[in-house]
């Protein structure tokens, strides 16, 4: 079943030069829009030329201020963020870069949580502990965005089958699913596996810690890390 989804407009496009602690550097053409349902700030980074070699191949993620920012190794999210950009400039598309901290729970609440996790809680119960959901994201300005951008026949690149199952909800064609690598690091094997084993995510499944990943690790189809959390 289709829903219908709301219309949202593109609202400015700049193009801002990245460069990632590592070195690597590249240009994203960076759109902000009008209309998300949710009414948060989500941003889509162009990177590539998206369609030149089929369907853009696209990478939602979901914000990580202690990741994606602070380089924190509880989580895999910035070798994902990393690692996405890399893959999609290389191939032509975007990334989706949503603002759903903590599987959507909020800054403060994944603090929370991280706590009780420290007494013994896996990421999903204690989210369920503090009064949420095990996993709180909706991908309807996802899809907007994409709508918006023309781009309704993607390459998803994720280990998480629910993105893909919404997305295709809201009226999004995935050409083809695509497996992220395995960020693996003694401080997330943990949370990785709980991963596998709960939320769904098959490359993940078997994940042993083997040492902390570069940033663009191998695919987890040829047994490597690199970077799914939501």
């Amino acid at each position: 079943m289709t829903l219908s989804v709301p219309v949202a407009t593109i609202r400015r496009r700049i193009r801002i030069p990245l460069r990632f602690v590592d070195g690597y550097t590249t240009t994203a053409g960076v759109y902000s829009f009008t209309g998300l349902a949710d009414g948060l700030p989500h941003l889509a980074l162009e990177l590539g030329r998206p369609g030149a070699a089929g369907p853009p191949l696209v990478r939602p993620h979901s914000e990580c201020l202690t990741g994606d920012v602070f380089g924190s190794q509880r989580c895999d999210c910035g070798p994902q963020l990393r690692e996405a950009v890399e893959r999609v400039a290389e191939h032509g598309g975007y990334v989706l870069y949503l603002r759903q901290e903590g599987r959507g729970i909020g800054l403060y609440d994944k603090l929370d949580a991280y706590a009780l996790q420290d007494s013994g809680l896996d990421t999903y119960d204690a989210n369920v502990a503090l009064g949420h959901g095990t996993d709180e994201r909706d991908y309807t300005g996802a899809a907007q965005m994409l709508h918006a951008l023309d781009a309704t026949r993607i390459r998803l690149l994720s280990n998480n089958p629910d993105k893909g199952a919404q997305l295709a909800g809201l009226g999004i064609s995935i050409a083809e699913h695509i497996a992220t690598g395995l960020h693996l690091a003694e401080a997330n094997a943990g949370y990785l596996a709980t991963k596998a084993r709960r939320g769904g995510h098959g490359a993940l499944a078997g994940a042993r810690p083997r040492g902390h990943e570069t940033p663009a690790a191998r695919p987890a189809s040829a047994g490597r890390g690199t970077l799914d959390t939501a």
